[in-house]
């Protein structure tokens, strides 16, 4: 009986134990908690808001201020030589003698092949041999005529056949040295076309003489810069299998535009140098327009947005957004017609990263 009467006053006792807290108690602590967190939430959120506000970006800038910019027109050509020519032979022959090898420099007159031309020496020979006989007797009629011995009509006859005789001569002569194929300029042999015992034929087979002292730039010019474009214009050359690099100017420049391709010849002489060579690529950079006093900046300080081309500028360690109006590009730098003035710190290194306001750090400066 003692248990049964035991347990009961367990299962009250922890019936008691269990009975509902106060709700007014539970809210006023639940109260409390939030009063805690909120205050939490204050510092930290005052904390992270001063170190944010705290945080620079480092950049680049320029110093802009006005000067002279100038526009280039990029075309590209080719070098060409002044003289470039083939020698051809003026009579059809077997090459009999080859007086040079390619890459070998030749002087303007200088024989460099020979063609057969047995037959005219010959004929030479005989000619020299009647020249010499019909000066005999022109001598001896003239002596002759001094002493006033025959008459006139002898001595006349006389220097008819030894004037005749030498044309005669002259004229063979003129004809066997056709059969030599001779350099029309000073130059270098670049290319050969001929053997030994070959047939040679007038304008088929030559060698090609070039006078790499003399070069030229040639170049297609589109019709649009037809006003623009003219002889006399400084151009910028580049020769970028060379890895050289010259200014000039512009030695012609055609009036007529071609009707197929729409554009006009242009060309640029060139210095004598070692390193350049015909049919070398080059890429001209031809001045179209020039201003005297504008402001410029580099094209990647120019950043852009629906409402149009802006730049920032570093105003007492702040990002301050400018508005500006973008003119001409050329040579990685862009005219400013309006929005800067010089003096102005315009952030180029970084520019993207930023936005108005943000606090800068200056850790590259230029002009």
């Amino acid at each position: 009986m003692k248990k049964i009467i035991y347990i009961p006053a367990l299962l009250l006792l922890a019936a008691c134990s269990n009975k509902p807290k106060d709700k007014a108690a539970e809210l006023a602590d639940l109260k409390k908690q939030q009063a805690d967190i909120n205050a939490k939430i204050a510092t930290l959120q005052s904390q992270v808001t001063t170190t944010e506000s705290a945080k620079t970006t480092d950049v680049g800038v320029v110093t802009v201020k006005a000067g002279t910019f100038t526009n280039y027109v990029d075309i590209q050509g080719k070098i060409d030589a002044e003289e470039n020519v083939t020698a051809y032979p003026q009579a059809q022959g077997i090459i009999t003698a080859l007086n040079v090898n390619v890459g070998q420099h030749v002087s303007k007159g200088q024989t460099l092949a020979q063609l057969d031309n047995s037959v005219l020496k010959q004929s030479i020979l005989q000619v020299e041999t009647q020249v010499n006989l019909a000066r005999t007797l022109f001598q001896r009629q003239k002596n002759l005529w001094d002493q006033k011995i025959g008459t006139e009509v002898q001595y006349l006859q006389a220097q008819a056949n030894l004037q005749s005789a030498e044309k005669q001569l002259e004229g063979i002569r003129q004809q066997a040295d056709m059969y030599r194929i001779k350099s029309p300029i000073n130059g270098t042999v670049d290319q050969m076309d001929l053997k030994l015992g070959q047939a040679a034929m007038p304008g088929t087979t030559g060698i090609r003489i070039v006078n790499a002292d003399l070069l030229k730039i040639k170049a297609d010019v589109p019709e649009s810069y037809a006003g623009k474009v003219a002889t006399g214009n400084t151009v910028r050359v580049l020769i970028p299998d060379a890895n050289d690099s010259l200014v000039t100017k512009i030695t012609f420049a055609a009036k007529v535009i071609d009707p197929v391709s729409r554009s006009f010849p242009i060309e640029v002489k060139l210095p004598s140098r070692k390193s350049l060579r015909p049919n070398m690529t080059a890429v001209l950079k031809i001045a179209d327009y020039s201003n005297n006093s504008v402001i410029t900046v580099p094209i990647k300080a120019i950043q852009t947005s629906e409402a149009g081309t802006y730049v920032f500028v570093n105003e007492n360690g702040t990002a301050k957004r400018k508005a500006v109006k973008q003119g001409a590009t050329s040579l990685g730098q862009s005219e400013i017609l309006s929005g800067l003035t010089s003096g102005d710190q315009v952030v180029v290194e970084g520019a993207s990263d930023i936005e108005d306001g943000d606090k800068l750090r200056v850790v590259q400066s230029g002009n």
